[in-house]
């Protein structure tokens, strides 16, 4: 899995993104480019932000026992798999404003280090290693980005 907080993988993961086109085609699934730009910024808007409410304790108990492995380990999402509510983008958006957000979630991501995440609370998943978050963060992008051909 590659290290979302070494600058050459965000330089990588930038450039795949300023290869999107608002009229990039999805290769599999339903979301349109802007949708999936919107549906990558929730994960980061989970981690630095206060827009998602909190799961409560048993929804967190089920989402840690039955899904954080599948998301934190570095084996790739297959396509077409079931999203969280919270993820489901159902409206167009502005490709350029969600794009840009996305770029400048990564920099952040990476402007805060290894370090800051380690421990590091996740809203669904309790706290969780540097590495966690990187496979959280990398597998998924890594997957869309894919899932429109970049």
């Amino acid at each position: 899995m590659k290290n979302i907080f070494d600058p050459l993988v965000t330089s990588e993961l930038v450039e795949r993104i300023n290869q999107l086109k608002p009229e990039s085609p999805a290769l599999w699934g339903e979301m349109s480019v802007d949708q999936m730009l919107a549906h990558c910024n929730v994960a980061y808007e989970m981690a630095f932000t206060n827009k998602h409410p909190k799961p409560n304790a048993l929804m967190r108990f089920l989402l840690k026992s039955f899904v954080k492995k599948g998301v934190v380990n570095e084996v790739p999402y297959s396509k077409n798999i079931r999203t969280a509510p919270a993820f489901i983008i159902a409206d167009r958006r502005d490709f350029q404003e969600e794009k840009d957000r996305l770029i400048k979630y990564l920099e952040h991501t990476l402007a805060l280090g290894r370090d800051h995440f380690e421990g590091k609370e996740s809203l669904s998943f309790g706290k969780m290693t540097a590495q966690e978050w990187n496979n959280q963060f990398y597998k998924h992008l890594d997957h869309h980005l894919t899932q429109f051909g970049v």
